[in-house]
């Protein structure tokens, strides 16, 4: 007897886990349709699926999110059903030997901008931006850019007082020490400018290939953190982007200049990227 979800899903192999939980590709008995199942235990100390489903079910319908099809239990099961998407843009840059262009890059900042803008709209922040968590589309929508994994998301504002999420200090490292911003490291609470700085991050590890506080040895997940903080506090954003268009160091110098509680302005990074695009592109063509 094949393992079955609702009785309208069969489940397939295990294809990937993420922050909570392992994915498994499924098929709808009745259509035939290819989906991808998340599966949590019920046991488990911190269950974050149904947080997640609910978050999903807030921001459906924005570009470049995945549908929900069904969330339940399932025996010992949390179970998530969703649409089926293709590669992360850590595996894109596997595929790539570790190297993205600057042309598959400001294509790829676009689309990320822009699924963050929609998030941050939805008064949440993200809090694990890094190429895993974004991943491309399949059939028609092959270039698209999703967002995923909403484990570690936070509301940043209260919505019906409006009121924004009070700054704090000494709070834990939520999220991934690669592409924490420095604020994170320092413990401070994170706002809607971590999730830029994160993704300034990401863009630097795709044009470089990788990061310099990468790899770094040390005993304790405590230490290692301190290391990695160490490392980006003394690496300039003059060192870190040297090389590459100064738009980059500009992307840095503009989110770390944010206030806490401030709206970012989207489409001045989006601009800052797109008219480098056009000058590239016209730069090749000249």
């Amino acid at each position: 007897m094949e393992p079955r979800v609702a009785n309208k899903f069969r489940l397939g192999r295990k294809i990937g886990s993420g922050s909570f939980g392992e994915i498994y590709l499924g098929t709808n008995i009745q259509t035939n349709e290819v989906v991808a199942i998340k599966l949590e235990n019920v046991k488990t100390k911190h269950p974050q699926l149904l947080y997640e489903s609910k978050l999903y079910k807030m921001l459906q319908g924005g570009t470049g999110i995945p549908n929900v099809k069904w969330f339940g239990i399932e025996g010992d099961y949390n179970v998530l059903v969703m649409d089926l998407l293709g590669p992360s843009l850590e595996d894109l840059f596997n595929f790539c030997r570790r190297k993205l262009s600057l042309k598959t890059v400001l294509m790829l900042a676009d689309q990320m901008l822009n699924r963050i803008e929609f998030v941050h709209s939805k008064l949440f922040l993200h809090r694990d931006i890094k190429p895993d968590n974004f991943l491309m589309g399949l059939g028609q929508h092959v270039n698209g850019v999703y967002i995923i994994d909403f484990g570690l998301a936070k509301k940043y504002r209260d919505t019906t007082t409006q009121q924004h999420i009070p700054y704090r200090e000494n709070k834990n490292l939520t999220g991934t020490a690669r592409y924490a911003s420095m604020n994170t490291h320092l413990g401070i609470e994170q706002s809607r400018r971590d999730d830029l700085e994160s993704l300034g991050y990401v863009f630097m590890y795709f044009l470089r290939g990788s990061l310099p506080w990468q790899g770094l040895k040390a005993g304790t997940k405590k230490q290692k953190y301190e290391k990695i903080c160490e490392k980006k506090v003394s690496t300039s954003i003059e060192v870190l982007c040297q090389g590459y268009p100064t738009e980059f160091a500009s992307y840095f110098h503009y989110c770390r200049a944010l206030c806490f509680d401030e709206k970012p302005d989207y489409a001045y990074l989006r601009r800052l990227f797109h008219d480098l695009f056009i000058r590239e592109a016209n730069r090749q063509y000249a």
